[in-house]
């Protein structure tokens, strides 16, 4: 009798296609959809085709119901008998797969409304742990949230008006339409994620990498709701699959890559380094070979980018993530920044010299030692910078007593290097705030060490008259030749 049954339902699964199988719409339905979704239908390589299936943990066969021409009210879950409660859960779930447009909110206006409800009851239903969700049903529920969330996302606005990304807090968010039902499938994913009843042996045949990619496709979306929550949905697959973790850091990678060389234009960059701020701070040590060098070649150069003020925040904590894992990382991560360090764009200076006093904070004097000639060097020009705030941004690092410290240790080599530039904004810098950061600082370096200090005055002093010196020589000659010049005229 058991062998009839398995033989019968395969012989369904042949003749019939459900709109979950088919992942578009079913034939001869007269509801309003955002088009053809045959296109995003996820592909599992555990799939048999059959239409029913026996599961390792022995399951009972269940028979994938009739397709579903139109929708209609089903009978609540919670209200059926548990023997029918997987059949109905599937009906439930070919409602869901209805795509609706909702540019024209009028517009099938009752099949929407009973969608949504749909979803709640299936979210409810996951979340409550009340019945066990069956094999086949984690499949068609996997398959259906594709149906709803992989889908073409919108034009950006820098594409449909040319314009230049503008500062995230000023310009006007993309609110998505259809949310009202894409929110849901989002938390049904989510719940079933993070059930405590969901294998993840058999999660995994579904959450696959081809589904992962997809996923991480739609952090492009505009729409920041979206994108918050695909951040804790792809935060979750990575702590509970830990097969997809290698997979999912190098699709990452390959996104930033695309950013870095190819776009400069991503609207989930901050939500991606977010992750990997929670995924950086769980590394074991000592530090693998292979997140040492998504450091050095993707991490870095995200400071190469304009747009690097919608996610330096992020960016900058990933960064002292990985310095205060492996301190050794510090003259790495230095140099890197004085790479990329920006020649014209003051804001984005500032934004560095942020982010490198957080560094120095946690780099030791090894590591300090084999950097300051080049980091001081740098500083030094932003001392002298007629950006205000790059000047000052750049006097705050002698209020930090650990980056003081390291200085103390090698005034000998570090004040020489910034000495002249000191001078300058002593004798003609513009802004009173820098000039009067900039006497406390040589008051500071004086009583640090006088005589290093009265050494790098004679020395300065020697220079300036040396450049005074070349400087009459240039007149005279100048002026020999205008002569010259006069008398064969």
């Amino acid at each position: 009798m058991f062998k009839k049954i398995i033989k019968g339902s395969k012989k369904y699964s042949k003749s019939d296609s459900t709109v979950t199988d088919a992942g578009s719409r079913p034939p001869g339905s007269g509801y309003a959809v955002s088009g053809p979704i045959t296109n995003v239908v996820v592909n599992h390589a555990s799939r048999s085709g059959q239409g029913a299936q026996t599961t390792n943990s022995g399951d009972p066969v269940i028979q994938l119901p009739p397709p579903m021409t139109t929708i209609e009210p089903l009978p609540l879950l919670r209200e059926t008998p548990v023997s029918e409660r997987q059949t109905l859960f599937l009906r439930k779930l070919q409602i869901c797969c209805f795509i609706f447009d909702f540019n024209d909110v009028l517009k099938s206006a009752r099949e929407k409304e009973c969608k949504r409800q749909t979803l709640l009851e299936l979210v409810d239903f996951v979340q409550s742990g009340s019945s066990k969700i069956t094999e086949i049903c984690q499949e068609e529920m996997i398959k259906m949230v594709g149906v709803n969330i992989f889908r073409s996302l919108p034009p950006a606005s820098h594409e449909s008006t040319g314009q230049v990304a503008s500062d995230p807090e000023e310009e006007e968010h993309y609110l998505d339409p259809s949310w009202p039902h894409l929110q849901i499938v989002y938390e049904l994913l989510l719940r079933y994620i993070v059930s405590t009843d969901t294998d993840t042996k058999v999660a995994k045949k579904y959450i696959d990498h081809s589904f992962v990619l997809k996923l991480l496709d739609l952090f492009d979306s505009e729409d920041i709701r979206e994108r918050e929550l695909l951040k804790t949905i792809l935060h979750r697959i990575y702590g509970k699959f830990m097969v997809h973790r290698p997979f999912i850091r190098k699709a990452i990678n390959n996104i930033f890559c695309r950013f870095i060389y190819e776009t400069e234009r991503h609207s989930g960059i901050g939500e991606l380094l977010e992750i990997l701020g929670s995924i950086i701070n769980g590394f074991a040590l000592p530090m693998k070979e292979e997140h040492k060098l998504f450091l050095v070649r993707a991490l870095i150069p995200l400071h190469k980018p304009k747009p690097i003020a919608m996610y330096h925040q992020q960016l900058s904590y990933c960064i002292t993530q990985f310095v205060e894992k492996d301190y050794k990382l510090a003259d790495t991560v230095i140099r890197g920044l004085l790479k990329y360090w920006p020649m014209t764009n003051c804001q984005k200076e500032v934004l560095f010299l942020g982010e490198l006093e957080e560094v120095l904070e946690a780099t030791q004097s090894a590591e300090f030692q084999r950097c300051m000639v080049p980091l001081f060097r740098q500083i030094a020009r932003c001392l002298n910078s007629l950006h205000f705030q790059v000047a000052e941004r750049a006097l705050f690092f002698w209020n930090n007593e650990h980056i003081v410290s390291l200085i103390s240790l090698n005034r000998q080599v570090i004040l020489p290097i910034i000495f002249e530039a000191l001078e300058r904004n002593t004798r003609s810098h513009w802004n009173q705030a820098v000039h009067g950061l900039t006497l406390n600082l040589r008051k500071m370096f004086m009583e640090m060490d006088a005589e290093l200090f009265d050494e790098c005055q004679r020395e300065f002093a020697e220079k300036e008259a040396r450049a005074q010196e070349v400087e009459e020589q240039r007149q005279i000659t100048w002026e020999k030749l205008a002569d010259l010049a006069a008398e064969r005229g």
